[in-house]
């Protein structure tokens, strides 16, 4: 019998706290037999007071709607599937989700945001962290408690002594001024009858800290630190308590001295307050605390999952460097921040300085520019040990220096003492891939590995320096890849709203989101291509890997405004070739510091670019039932092709750039419609490849793209050479030159071993990884074929000398693989397709074949 799992509410993993009265449902099924397809489902949810039933006559298991009542702010229903096959059959009933919302309206708050007013320099790197509290009584058997918390700048909270969630850096990264994220607690189990206390550490973050580079600006979102809470308890009987953040709150200053997100946390244990988060604590000679205003309509429920410690690494070795100090080397390039368990004498300090490569033996820091990225801890001098962690910052690194070490560095770094603790925001991962050549799966690793590092909170472009903001072209071109390897579709949904509300009124798309004013080359905002394409071609890829119509619809707007704008930059010729532009970003042809002066003319780049934008928002349109729209994009985007093909392709069909990354443009965004000139555009670039030595010649837009187009126009075999080549520059003179991340520039580390002298020069930067989507739709051959992966396209394309390769994929329909192998002069693979999804096998040489759901075994000759 089908078997239904417990149903998904939205894109959560945790649905407490949601912001959606009428949140869409989705489930996987499996046991069907073969040939079974769904043709109704039944849902029921459970209210407190009755049970509500609704069937569905539909094939749909993704993002359905929800077939009840509206939920109320705080209501906490079950939500449970049945579905009925084409033989008539039901299945029994999943597994209950429980899903609960939170405050939905602005009427629902009555907290104001809390905080010291302390006599600080406020352009100055080392403003106090502070500490709020309040006690309060419980009379009563408890039903429920839920803190809803956020902050002007970076919080933790605590309920008698008792630190509350797993979340860390919260409330994250979003334009506050618009949209203050909060999240939900469920505190019950922390509260008990008589008195209690509720307080919580603030520190600067996004909010107020240091950001942006060249000295950075302080102080950009408010001045304020300042915590806004409400803890609601709900007792047995029906009735609520609710102690919110006001006036009776009270403050001090906390032990971190010093806390940024780039400079890192100083924390002085001799300052702490013991138990100030109990009941037991006396706060009389704690400061009042300041109210100050947020207008609670910008309060909104996360849609992605928060930051969190996703894994401990322990360091791989104690170095002593050329000079004397003492380094720990974790193996691995990494985001986080180190814990450490020390004993030692009280006034002691140590100071822990990153760093994420060695030169000369010394931990090299040129590349952080201004970023101080050192942590420095004064022991209390406790008799049994310490244990601490920065709280309220993070960094990029391999390599930490230990400078004041109370112990045997070596002998406590073998026992634990030192731990690296990974930090992003707590994806699910999704996407698997493995293969015959260790050298690609470690890039694979690396891509992984560059990914967890920069999606923190927010699509960052790289974690180490003074930058660490959220760059539109990086994940513009990442962003297919990003969606194969974890489930980012609510995050990044999430991310889109920023988009939108940085957005200027002309349409104009900010290069980083959010807006951080940095120098006269960002400022004001001007329109970008690659860039601004984010609005149109981001929402495209989330709703083509997770089939969800609704982050279309949700920016919808936002993405046609940005090609109205591209429209009338233009004019009527329809070209994009005037203005500033970072075209095709650190092509290794281009200056150390010109990274946008490279081989392909960035006006070209524009006005591909423009081609597809004005396509992608036709393509949203069809899917919204805006025919008005879809046709005007779809002739738009057909003029503007026309127009590109005129400027920038030769009779001949060669083009005006004569550069790979040229060339792919026009092949991956389907801007050659004749098969000639496709062809042709296809074996100009394969020489190209050939003639760079199988050396990479594409930057952060055509990288994404050139093993695609080589693979369209049949020169797969150049694709593998690209892959394979081991020489700078390459995705493998990476691999061989020890990095475990993606870099920044090509040639970050020269072949010499030194540091690349640009000021521009980070370890840790996924947007060149992008290449890894290839490696799985490709290399594997697992790629969707439909939205959500409802149709899936198994095509691998052996070569480059690999005797097997491997995907797996997580879809909204459930687990789908393809693992294939050379044997004895044959091709064998192995399928698996999800109950509810179709396939279509394109194996080489062979016709294409449908499948339905179930595993499927195929052998071909090698020879096809």
């Amino acid at each position: 019998m089908t078997t239904v799992s417990a149903p998904r509410i939205e894109h959560h993993r945790e649905p407490l706290g949601i912001g959606e009265s009428r949140p869409r449902l989705s489930w996987t099924l499996s046991d069907a037999p073969a040939d079974w397809k769904q043709q109704s489902y039944a849902v029921t949810v459970v209210h407190a007071d009755d049970d509500e039933t609704v069937e569905v006559a539909s094939s749909e298991q993704v993002l359905v709607p929800w077939p009840g009542r509206a939920l109320e702010s705080r209501e906490r229903v079950a939500v449970r599937v049945s579905v009925q096959g084409d033989d008539g059959g039901w299945s029994d009933p999943s597994p209950e989700t429980s899903l609960e919302t939170g405050l939905l309206h602005p009427e629902d708050w009555s907290a104001r945001p809390v905080g010291l007013e302390l006599d600080e320099n406020p352009e100055s790197d080392a403003r106090r962290a502070t500490l709020v509290r309040r006690g309060f009584r419980v009379d009563g058997e408890i039903a429920r408690a839920r803190l809803y918390a956020t902050a002007h700048g970076l919080y933790d909270a605590e309920i008698n002594g008792i630190r509350v969630g797993s979340d860390t850096l919260s409330p994250g990264w979003t334009v506050y001024r618009e949209r203050l994220r909060y999240y939900t607690y469920d505190v019950t189990d922390l509260l008990r009858n008589g008195e209690n206390a509720l307080g919580a550490w603030l520190g600067d973050g996004w909010y107020r800290g240091r950001l942006g580079w060249r000295g950075g600006r302080r102080n950009i979102f408010g001045g304020d630190l300042s915590f806004l809470g409400q803890l609601e308890i709900t007792y047995t009987d029906g009735t609520r308590q609710t102690l919110s953040t006001d006036d009776a709150w009270k403050g001090a200053p906390s032990p971190i001295l010093r806390s940024g997100i780039y400079d890192g946390e100083d924390h002085d244990a001799r300052q702490e307050v013991p138990a100030w988060s109990t009941a037991a604590f006396d706060d009389g000679g704690w400061m009042p605390v300041t109210v100050r205003d947020r207008d609670p309509r910008t309060l909104v429920a996360p849609t992605g999952p928060p930051v969190r410690v996703t894994e401990d690494v322990a360091p791989l070795a104690v170095l002593t460097s050329p000079s004397g100090a003492r380094i720990l080397d974790f193996g691995q390039n990494l985001v986080g921040r180190v814990r450490i368990r020390v004993t030692g004498p009280r006034g002691s300090t140590v100071t822990l300085r990153t760093s994420e490569v060695l030169q000369e033996g010394e931990i090299y820091t040129r590349p952080l520019r201004s970023a101080r990225s050192t942590d420095h801890y004064t022991l209390a001098g406790r008799p049994d040990g310490e244990e601490w962690e920065p709280r309220f910052t993070f960094h990029g690194f391999r390599y930490v220096e230990i400078d004041g070490w109370p112990g045997d560095l070596d002998a406590d770094a073998a026992a634990g003492a030192l731990t690296a603790r990974v930090l992003h925001t707590d994806l699910e991962r999704t996407g698997w891939f493995a293969c015959s050549d260790p050298l690609v799966e470690q890039l694979h690793r690396n891509v992984v590995w560059g990914m967890r590092g920069n999606f923190l909170d927010i699509p960052t472009d790289c974690p180490q320096r003074d930058e660490r903001v959220g760059w539109t072209g990086d994940i513009q071109v990442f962003g297919p890849t990003a969606s194969t390897l974890f489930d980012v579709s609510g995050m990044l949904s999430g991310w889109l709203r920023d988009v939108e509300a940085d957005q200027l009124p002309d349409g104009t798309v900010p290069w980083f989101v959010p807006v951080v004013p940095t120098h006269k080359v960002w400022d004001p905002i001007r329109p970008g291509a690659a860039w601004g394409d984010v609005a149109t071609l981001l929402p495209w890829t989330l709703h083509q890997r997770f089939g969800d119509v609704g982050v279309l619809a949700a920016q919808f707007e936002s993405a046609r405004r940005w090609v109205d704008k591209v429209e009338s930059t233009a004019g009527p010729d329809r070209l994009w070739n005037e203005g500033f532009q970072l075209g095709d970003w650190l092509d290794p042809a281009a200056p150390p510091q010109d990274p946008g002066a490279g081989r392909t003319d960035r006006y070209l780049v524009a006005t591909a670019y423009f081609a597809r934008s004005a396509r992608a928002v036709a393509d949203m349109a069809r899917v919204l039932d805006r025919s008005a729209d879809a046709d005007r994009y779809a002739a738009l985007a057909a003029e503007v092709a026309a127009a590109f093909r005129a400027a920038y392709v030769k009779p001949d069909g060669t083009m005006t750039s004569d550069a790979q990354t040229a060339y792919a443009l026009a092949i991956a965004f389907d801007l050659l419609p004749d098969p000639a000139q496709r062809a042709k555009a296809g074996d100009r670039l394969a020489d190209l490849v050939h003639a760079d030595g199988n050396r990479i010649a594409t930057g952060f837009v055509g990288t994404p793209l050139v093993c695609d187009a080589l693979t369209l126009t049949g020169h797969v075999d150049t694709a593998y050479d690209l892959l394979l080549e081991k020489d700078c520059p390459s995705w493998l003179y990476q691999v061989v030159h020890g990095a475990t991340t993606i870099w920044e520039r090509w040639d970050a580390l020269l072949p010499n071993g030194t540091v690349n002298p640009g000021s521009m020069t980070s370890f840790n930067h996924y947007a060149l990884g992008a290449v890894a989507d290839w490696l799985h739709r490709s290399v594997a051959g697992l790629a969707p074929a439909d939205p959500g992966y409802r149709r899936i396209r198994f095509a691998p394309r052996p070569g480059g000398g690999l005797t097997h390769a491997s995907a797996t994929q997580r879809t909204p329909y459930g687990e789908a693989s393809i693992s294939w192998r050379i044997a004895q002069d044959e091709l064998q693979v192995d399928l698996v397709v999800p109950v509810g999804a179709t396939a279509e096998l394109d194996l080489p040489g062979q016709d294409t074949e449908k499948l339905g759901h179930g595993a499927h075994t195929r052998s071909v000759p090698l020879s096809g």
